[in-house]
């Protein structure tokens, strides 16, 4: 029986064990934080992570508690159309793409590993303080937060470094690598009771690249309120970060709400949005580099999720891609059964370069780089789409993305689950 530790208990460090247990693993993870509690907004799982989730069983538990997307557009910032496409079903994928809260998928996965994996081996308050590998196998030590003080030593044959952007795993391979890069973009994140707009499923994205505003339903509170997830992304012109970003540092809409004044479309009220909002976030967009490896050269252990390829919250695929590196994982484990070195040899060469593409792409805008196209060429607004950027332009800039990030119709409806294939 293979023997996993996994680091962190996020979204993706919770796919990772639930996908390796399910492989038949003895899989035990570790979280820094004590308790786990329902943070966060609104996120986007994409229709290749939903397949993968829904191959563990979630898939009606999800569109319980989300938003079975239906379309995607992007508008100027005079609210005048320039994109839409179907997403989804209504794209003809075999997997609804989510809209869901952060914090209700959070939970989902946890309440799930704890059923599946057994409460004993879902350890909380347990932040790693380094790890030593062998070819045989991998000791981690952790440090209890409660206490301060080290926990026995614990042996596996892999260890999953899960643990974030601000990852310790990562930071053992890589010590001097320093903070995250910011890109001089802030987004105020928030939550705000609101009737859905358009399609009553629509994801929407005004504006450009240094000012713009993204919005889509996520469901309803306890009560059947209606919840719309919106972000106000301001850029600036420095890229110094002279603290660390927090997902849950308060924002203040004094800061960004007059930049949207103006922004009251016949379709949507972004200033009434944002001033209904029952909480608000602000955070820098950053990311970092990618690596020329996730391993030491061991062969018992790597990187996955955003402790891996942080990258910015464009194209909605933060938490998508982590979903995938766990499936992967899985397959590759599944494939090379005792030969762990291979496995991840293998988990690596396909899902490191591939994730490197996702957040270069990312960098260049992703599939909004149709925005920046738009207020490039008619800053003052159009009357004729037609005769600032041709259909045959924009869709190639949405179908490029598509290759790049994993999601194309044709190749997602015919292959199998990633923990299926045979690598």
């Amino acid at each position: 029986m293979l023997h996993a530790i996994v680091v962190g208990g996020g979204i993706g460090g919770l796919a990772t064990a639930l996908s390796l247990a399910e492989l038949g693993a003895d899989v035990h993870v570790y979280e820094s934080v004590d308790p786990i509690r329902p943070l966060g907004v609104g996120i986007n799982l994409l229709p290749h992570a939903v397949r993968e989730l829904a191959a563990l069983g979630l898939q009606p538990a999800l569109e319980a508690i989300g938003v079975a997307t239906s379309e995607l557009a992007f508008y100027s910032k005079h609210g005048k159309p320039i994109w839409g496409e179907p997403r989804g079903r209504e794209a003809g994928y075999h997997w609804p793409q989510i809209s869901i809260h952060r914090g209700r998928l959070h939970m989902l996965l946890l309440d799930t590993a704890i059923e599946h994996l057994g409460k004993a081996r879902v350890h909380l308050g347990h932040k790693l303080a380094r790890f030593e590998t062998t070819p045989d196998g991998v000791t981690a030590r952790f440090v209890e937060r409660r206490t301060g003080t080290e926990a026995a030593p614990v042996h596996g044959d892999v260890l999953i470094g899960a643990d974030g952007i601000h990852s310790q795993t990562r930071a053992q391979l890589y010590p001097n690598e320093g903070p995250p890069k910011w890109n001089g973009a802030v987004m105020w994140r928030g939550v705000s009771y609101g009737e859905p707009f358009l399609s009553g499923r629509s994801m929407i994205m005004a504006g450009h690249l240094r000012h713009k505003f993204v919005a889509y339903p996520i469901g309803a509170d306890e009560t059947g309120k209606p919840l719309i997830n919106w972000v106000a992304e301001l850029r600036f012109d420095t890229t110094d970060l002279s603290e660390r970003e927090d997902w849950n540092k308060p924002g203040k809409l004094e800061e960004f709400l007059p930049s949207f004044r103006p922004w009251k479309f016949d379709w949507l009220d972004v200033p009434g949005l944002i001033e209904n909002a029952i909480s608000v976030y602000e955070y820098p967009m950053v990311d970092r580099d990618p690596l020329p490896s996730w391993s030491d050269g061991s062969g018992r252990m790597t990187l996955l999720g955003d402790a891996a390829h942080p990258m910015y919250p464009i194209g909605s695929n933060g938490a998508s891609q982590a979903i995938l590196d766990a499936r992967v994982l899985t397959g590759c484990l599944k494939s090379y059964g005792a030969d762990v070195a291979r496995a991840l040899a293998a988990y690596e060469a396909i899902r490191r370069p591939a994730t490197a593409a996702v957040v270069l792409a990312n960098r260049e805008q992703g599939p909004e780089h149709c925005l920046t196209v738009v207020e490039n060429r008619a800053p003052d607004g159009f009357e004729r789409l037609e005769d600032v950027a041709s259909h045959a332009e924009l869709k190639d800039i949405a179908d490029t993305y598509k290759r790049i990030a994993g999601f194309s119709v044709d190749a997602l409806n015919t292959s199998p689950s990633l923990a299926d294939r045979a690598y």
